[in-house]
């Protein structure tokens, strides 16, 4: 009695049916016709923008309604919701962290190349032209342009 009781449980934790004769039967078309064939199993994510965020944000917070009827009305989790407020309060202490003054801006790759080879251009025309300056000075024993 007991070994039949097992193998009744062991059909029912394999989805297996209970009844020998049911278990016999092939799957056939006419066996399936319950069984919806375009369900996609796949659900669509779905994105929610940063300002509709801090709004449930916002709403979470300061509204006198239950927090459930909010996640039940927006399609949301708890979880989701923790994780609304995690991500303000991040992005609050990113901010806020700031030190003020003016932020050094940023240039591409690209152009800094080009900078760059334009500074060493530039360095070696200096040098070039301080050359032909201490040339002219020896030439006219220091004898100033004034004159």
């Amino acid at each position: 009695m007991r070994g039949e009781a097992l193998a009744k449980g062991a059909r029912r934790a394999t989805d297996a049916r209970a009844s020998p004769r049911a278990a016999s039967k092939p799957m056939n078309s006419s066996n399936t016709s319950n069984v919806p064939t375009n369900v996609s199993t796949t659900k669509k994510r779905r994105f929610i923008t940063a300002e509709k965020k801090f709004q449930i944000f916002l709403e979470a917070q300061h509204s006198d309604k239950p927090i459930g009827e909010l996640l039940r009305r927006e399609g949301l989790y708890s979880t989701d919701l923790a994780r609304i407020r995690q991500q303000v309060k991040d992005g609050a202490l990113e901010r806020l962290s700031v030190k003020p003054g003016r932020k050094p801006s940023s240039v591409a790759a690209a152009a800094y190349e080009v900078l760059k080879l334009e500074l060493v251009e530039k360095e070696r025309t200096l040098a070039d032209l301080s050359v032909e300056l201490a040339i002219l000075r020896k030439k006219t024993n220091g004898v100033s342009w004034d004159r």
